[in-house]
């Protein structure tokens, strides 16, 4: 292979076989969004990793999701095409580029809301996370990054954690990587999650990989769980693609319409939280409405 494996492949070498996918799938379509992962299926595979929308979506003046509340979790966006513009119940608003990152912690509760801007079609992911119980009903925390806030080595821009000289900005729980990575073709990428990184995903937005057996656009893989083992993928056309490692979430999943806690009462606390800010929203609106 015509490549420069010291830059595709800064991680240090293991005598392990690669990992080989143990399950794969397309989720679920709703319109320009592909749904996945959920914390009820695919989430308790690959958790903290417990959710994953891929959205392509034209652009027609109207909400892409609407105002909508969370606790337990932070979401991450990674917009890859297009802009999207945002807003949070922590007072921030502004514009998304392509490129450009959205984390919200939410914490004990928060209601966030984005839109797809005018222009061309927007793609992106949306990935949740679920958060330790020293987190999970802590106060709510947004981070917007901006293109050029996002550090790259090679052909990886580093999402969350760390990869080679790249690290992420975004304040997130240890224990996780996750990286936007671009190949072309005929390229082969090697990647060596950190030691205790059991657990292991990608999903691709465009193009097509070999990962022990061929992953096209649009397709969710997980590898089986393994620590130490290396993930080997090799691009049979221009390729992008995240990928997620991580420590195992050794907690339940314990499920609210749009939260997830470690225990009942937690689950219980961040929807109290969600309600007061529900009626302090419709409280403003009639306000604004007089």
């Amino acid at each position: 292979m015509n490549i420069d494996t010291a830059v595709l492949n800064p991680i240090p070498e293991t005598t392990l076989a690669p990992r080989r996918i143990a399950f794969r799938t397309r989720g679920s379509a709703h319109g320009g969004i592909a749904r996945l992962a959920s914390p009820s299926d695919i989430g308790e595979l690959i958790k903290p990793f417990v959710f994953l929308d891929h959205a392509v979506v034209v652009p027609t003046g109207k909400p892409m999701f609407g105002f909508h509340p969370h606790s337990g979790i932070a979401t991450l966006t990674t917009v890859l095409s297009g802009g999207i513009s945002y807003a949070d119940t922590t007072g921030k608003h502004g514009e998304l580029p392509a490129g450009g990152l959205e984390w919200m912690k939410a914490g004990n509760g928060v209601w966030h809301d984005g839109n797809v801007l005018q222009g061309e079609p927007v793609r992106l992911f949306q990935l949740w996370v679920a958060l330790p119980p020293a987190l999970e009903n802590s106060p709510p925390e947004s981070q917007y990054i901006s293109p050029a806030q996002v550090q790259r080595d090679g052909p990886v821009r580093v999402i969350l954690g760390r990869y080679g000289s790249a690290a992420s900005d975004i304040r997130a729980p240890e224990g996780m990587n996750y990286f936007h990575v671009e190949l072309g073709a005929g390229q082969t990428w090697r990647y060596v999650p950190p030691a205790g990184h059991s657990v292991a995903f990608m999903a691709i937005d465009k193009g097509r990989l070999n990962a022990s057996e061929p992953i096209e656009a649009g397709e969710l893989a997980v590898f089986e769980e393994s620590d130490g083992a290396p993930i080997e993928l090799h691009a049979e056309g221009a390729t992008s693609f995240v990928i997620g490692s991580a420590i195992k979430h050794p907690h339940p999943l314990v499920l609210g319409h749009y939260s997830v806690h470690t225990n009942p009462d937690a689950l219980a606390q961040g929807e109290a939280e969600i309600r007061r800010i529900g009626r302090d929203l419709a409280a403003q609106r009639r306000t604004a409405a007089a």
